[in-house]
């Protein structure tokens, strides 16, 4: 009896110093959310690969920081035209490796594409300061030039989206980067970087390494890297951000989130349980900016539920929701159904026994209510396609939940009240809100980052804060002095 013939899987290779690369040695596995079945492996980066890609970073760092800031400008917006002209390209590869359907693929890119719209106006992002005469024939003007070699550190949720907030502004900026998107979904970064080639990007100014702990422990500690970019979960956050500190590097590092939304009595209700479906549920609740709590105030709390309850059992499993990521993560979420019935939360739509796809990491929906904070349920952050209702009494025990909870990414409040939604914002400590508005993600000119311990650092990503964060301050104060000016003494100089 002949065996059957083995399947070659494509190998998706790294890419340094211009070139693809695909070593023996260390590989993982790339699947298809919605077969189950493994398409590609994925080279892993051992510490010589990420020398070999901090190496070729420095060596490209000299020339690109003195290309004249027009130049690197050109190059950008000719990368913005192929990611145009590729979008749907791109979000196929993040349907084929992280499960989004289509048309989220779509959107997410679109908000990537955003970001290099943006850093296309690093000329006017980059103007520095100038005071004349700050003291006698003294003038003082301040410079943003860029930090060195930076790393990005990407999730699997937005295998596009999230590296466009990083690595097309620190290139701007006039700095070089090392890419290492997550090992789930690599396809897209190293696609990103072949069109950033293509566009006039010199060798060596992006590199895109793949991974487990072990690359990322690597990006770490290496001296050559100057600052490091990072969105995942909080734990992990906080890992990136005390280990590449201690090694003196400046560090962004993006936590996780349990994102509130509260629904007041006078809201409309049939609005914002529409909105509340689409962030529950939408890209399989894997998304950072979800909303998995709704605290429900006074009177909306029933007739609100029974609206959720409605269009949650109308979602299409492969139609409005695609599978989550991995088989182990699909059943970590399934878990939690569990935990919230043995807590005493009241489910009211349970996804297990919802039909589902024979194959795939496909999970429905479902909805509890009656959720206490003090449930694990509440506590901790599933991402995935579980949605709890919390209820309150008032806006200020509303806004007292959000404010105790350990996450501060973002959070929304649905009303006609325009003195309550005015007084929520105020008073809430979380990031970024929204009003009527369920995922306040901001535009790509404004800045993206959470509080408390969704966010170590100090600077958040993407907008004004990303070329903060991709430049050092250097300050220039000049003297031309004539020859009756005096000679500088020992006292401490004074410029009155």
């Amino acid at each position: 009896m002949n065996k059957p013939a083995e399947i070659k899987l494509e190998t998706v290779p790294v890419w340094i110093n211009g070139k693809a690369l695909a070593p023996s040695g260390r590989h993982g596995e790339v699947f298809n959310p919605a077969t189950g079945q493994v398409t590609k492996k994925v080279v892993f980066a051992d510490p010589g690969l990420v020398d070999a890609a901090v190496k070729a970073a420095a060596e490209a760092f000299p020339a690109w920081r003195d290309t004249p800031v027009l130049r690197r400008a050109r190059v950008m917006q000719k990368f913005l035209q192929l990611l145009q002209a590729q979008q749907k390209e791109l979000a196929k590869i993040i349907t084929e490796e992280h499960g989004k359907t289509l048309d989220d693929a779509m959107g997410s890119v679109q908000r990537g594409i955003e970001v290099v719209e943006f850093a296309c106006g690093i000329p006017q992002l980059l103007k520095g300061e100038y005071s004349e005469n700050v003291g006698t024939q003294v003038d003082t003007h301040a410079l943003r030039q860029p930090v060195g070699v930076c790393a990005g550190i990407t999730p699997f949720n937005f295998p596009v989206m999230v590296p466009l907030w990083m690595f097309p502004l620190a290139i701007a900026c006039g700095n070089t980067f090392i890419l290492k998107p997550s090992e789930k979904v690599p396809s897209a970064s190293v696609r990103m970087a072949e069109l950033f080639k293509q566009a006039g990007l010199p060798d060596g100014v992006l590199n895109v390494i793949h991974g487990d702990k072990a690359a990322v422990d690597a990006l770490l500690s290496h001296a050559g890297i100057k600052a490091v970019s990072f969105v995942g979960s909080t734990p992990t956050a906080r890992y990136i951000y005390e280990t590449a500190a201690k090694a003196g590097k400046r560090v962004q590092a993006l936590g996780g989130a349990k994102n509130h939304a509260v629904v007041l009595p006078d809201a409309d209700l049939e609005f914002a349980a529409e909105a509340l479906i689409g962030a529950a549920y939408g890209s399989a609740g894997e998304r950072c900016m979800a909303i998995s709590a709704v605290v429900a105030v006074g009177a909306a709390g029933d007739p609100l539920v029974k609206l959720l309850e409605k269009k949650a059992r109308q979602i299409k499993l492969g139609v409005d929701m695609g599978p989550l990521v991995t088989r182990q993560h699909r059943d970590k979420v399934a878990s939690y159904i569990d935990v919230g019935v043995k807590e005493g939360a009241r489910l009211v739509v349970d996804a297990r026994q919802q039909q589902t796809p024979q194959e795939g990491f496909y999970l429905g929906t479902s909805l509890f209510d009656h959720v206490t904070p003090g449930m694990e349920i509440y506590k901790n952050e599933i991402f995935g396609p579980i949605l709890i209702v919390l209820r309150a009494s008032t806006i200020d025990e509303a806004i007292s939940i959000i404010n105790k909870n350990p996450y501060a990414n973002g959070t929304a409040i649905f009303t006609e009240s325009g003195g309550a939604a005015r007084r929520f914002q105020n008073e809430v400590q979380v990031g970024m809100v929204g009003i009527n508005v369920p995922i306040p993600v901001p535009v790509a000119f404004y800045s993206f980052g959470g509080w408390k311990s969704s966010l170590f650092g100090d600077l958040h990503v993407h907008g004004t804060e990303a070329v903060k964060f991709y430049t050092r301050t250097k300050v220039v104060t000049t003297r031309w002095p004539h020859q009756d000016t005096p000679a500088p003494g020992f006292d401490m100089p004074t410029l009155g």
